[in-house]
């Protein structure tokens, strides 16, 4: 793929997170646009980051790793894959916000790691709307349970939710997940559980994410429609 095509792709994708936010009565301003560059090479990062991106997303942490290593400091990584406990250390403050907190014990351990590093983990709790047997994440009537265990632990601080909708051709297949999930945030806001006030939605990805915007997103995780299809044959 040509540099120029992953700017206008790019260029593309914001402009339809545009026309959902007008037919939705919100503000552009509200969403950000996530580029999801995992297994992409760094080359394409920095064409989008010279071209104005800061916000990217891996699933990886060994890739992450290497990329924060090699790419200019000022990038805003999210960690947006399954986060394993012993590898915690390696995201923990090198990362603007993780977007997988799928259970108290990860939830721990970023708190410890939080802690001895003296920073405040920015984290999403993940939440498997669908109840897909093949994702992470808590369901939707574990998380207020799960708030009141976790929210007063030292280190970290729950920003919001995130979910992984079924993939989908028909965007519209999934307005109803996405519609829960902000039902969900609403619902905490209200219940008053200690130190929680939830701002952050992420979701919606390449194939649903106009009407992720639509229902109230403000972080979207956009990769193939961006950098164009993965190649995973060697992982």
């Amino acid at each position: 793929m040509e540099e120029t095509d992953v700017i206008r792709n790019r260029d593309a994708v914001l402009e339809e997170i545009a026309d959902a936010c007008r037919r939705s009565g919100r503000d552009p301003k509200e969403v950000t646009l996530i580029a999801v560059s995992k297994t992409k090479p760094e080359e394409m990062i920095r064409t989008l980051y010279a071209a104005g991106t800061r916000d990217f997303g891996e699933n990886y942490v060994q890739e992450l790793d290497g990329k924060i290593a090699d790419l200019p400091d000022d990038i805003r990584w999210h960690m947006i894959g399954h986060l394993q406990r012993n590898k915690v250390r390696y995201v923990v403050g090198r990362t603007a916000m993780i977007h997988s907190v799928d259970s108290l014990r990860l939830a721990e351990e970023i708190s410890k790691e939080s802690v001895k590093k003296n920073v405040i983990s920015r984290v999403l709790i993940e939440v498997n709307v669908a109840q897909e047997e093949n994702k992470f994440g808590f369901r939707l009537d574990e998380v207020k349970p799960f708030l009141q265990q976790a929210g007063t632990l030292p280190g970290i601080r729950f920003c919001g939710l995130m979910t992984s909708a079924p993939y989908t051709t028909n965007p519209e297949d999934n307005r109803e997940y996405f519609r829960a999930l902000k039902k969900l945030e609403i619902d905490i806001n209200r219940s008053g559980i200690d130190n929680i006030q939830m701002d952050v939605l992420s979701m919606g990805m390449t194939c649903d994410y106009t009407v992720a915007v639509e229902e109230g997103a403000t972080c979207v995780r956009v990769g193939t429609a961006i950098f164009g299809a993965r190649d995973y044959s060697n992982r």
